[in-house]
């Protein structure tokens, strides 16, 4: 006689029935992010689709743990709905692939999960909000840092820097320039090893904080990023995010170091920029400044979860996933057929 080992009758409708309830609640407690909104995040999959995932079971899992997260908590992620569009659709073309996020908080796993295969790295400042992000997700990568600046001093960093020969273009250009350039109050200096023993593809600009004066302000993070970029020595450019541009001193250190001519695209509070790499012929003297370069072009414009978790991770693909990640993400109530493959 063949043995079969079932889970009893009840306990599996049970689990089924907590499977479905989860997935509609957290539908329905996420249906006020950008409730409303056009359809355009749903549009935008196919290509994404249309390219395979090769992680395996680990992308598996970090897909599926991101959506029985945002499908069980009423924290929704902190950017507004076509603020993460715009990044997604640089994630959906570049993924996997290296992604530097300045700043933990309520969307991290998002980005992480968006990026499901590749190096997701989070650097955070605040020291009592990196142990209690990572206390609730202890699989993100990512490092306390230190700054040297202030946002007091923005201005006289902004007017000075062009006096400062180590600041200069050519002087510390790439990830391992940035390394070794303490002599530039904008470098970011002192950072763990593996922040600069890669190149990164995209770089989120969403921290540190910049709102009050002791704070750090993101001065060092825009110029930082803008080295990494023109010291690239892979293929294709740098893809940098720079949220709260409303803000002063975002405007001021973006169109100074990130510039205009490099802007693809904006909505809300959020700036994209592409970064080209620099001319390997080209030499440090002959560089230009960072203002020159930009005022050339600019001109001065501007879950018992368990067994849910297994079943998600063990039977249903990446693509599967990640569609019910952002299915979920949108607001979107239409989540019930996607349980059938988990009644089969």
């Amino acid at each position: 006689m063949k043995m079969m080992r079932a889970m009893p009758a009840p306990k599996k409708a049970l689990f089924l029935a907590a499977a479905a309830a989860v997935l509609f609640v957290g539908t329905f407690l996420l249906s006020n992010f950008l409730r409303g909104a056009d359809r355009g995040l749903l549009c935008s999959f196919s290509p994404l689709f249309s390219r395979p995932f090769t992680g395996g079971a680990d992308v598996r899992g970090e897909l599926a743990l991101a959506l029985i997260h945002y499908a069980t908590t009423s924290q929704v992620p902190q950017q507004l709905r076509a603020e993460i569009q715009l990044t997604f659709d640089v994630l959906r073309r570049r993924a996997p692939c290296n992604f530097l996020v300045f700043g933990l908080g309520r969307d991290s796993r998002m980005w992480s999960a968006l990026n499901a295969g590749g190096t997701t790295l989070f650097l955070e400042e605040d020291k009592e909000w990196y142990e209690l992000v990572l206390k609730g997700s202890p699989s993100l990568r990512a490092h306390h840092i230190k700054y040297r600046t202030r946002l007091d001093e923005a201005d006289k960093l902004l007017k000075g820097y062009r006096a400062e020969a180590e600041c200069r273009p050519g002087r510390a250009d790439g990830v391992a320039g940035l390394r070794r350039n303490g002599g530039c109050p904008l470098a970011l200096v002192g950072l763990p090893d593996e922040v600069y023993e890669k190149e990164w593809d995209v770089v989120m600009i969403d921290a540190p904080k910049g709102y009050f004066p002791s704070a750090p302000g993101r001065m060092a993070a825009i110029y930082s990023a803008v080295v990494m970029g023109r010291g690239r020595r892979g293929e294709g450019q740098t893809d940098v995010f720079l949220h709260d541009v409303d803000r002063k001193v975002e405007k001021a250190f973006a169109l100074e170091f990130l510039c205009q001519k490099n802007r693809v695209g904006a909505t809300g509070r959020l700036w994209h920029f592409q970064i080209p790499p620099v001319n390997p012929n080209q030499t440090s003297s002959g560089s230009l400044t960072f203002s020159n370069e930009c005022i050339s072009h600019d001109k001065g414009l501007h879950c018992d979860f368990a067994y849910l978790y297994n079943l998600f991770r063990y039977k249903l693909s990446e693509e599967s996933l990640l569609l019910l990640l952002l299915l979920i993400l949108s607001g979107s109530l239409s989540v019930m057929p996607f349980l059938s493959p988990l009644l089969g």
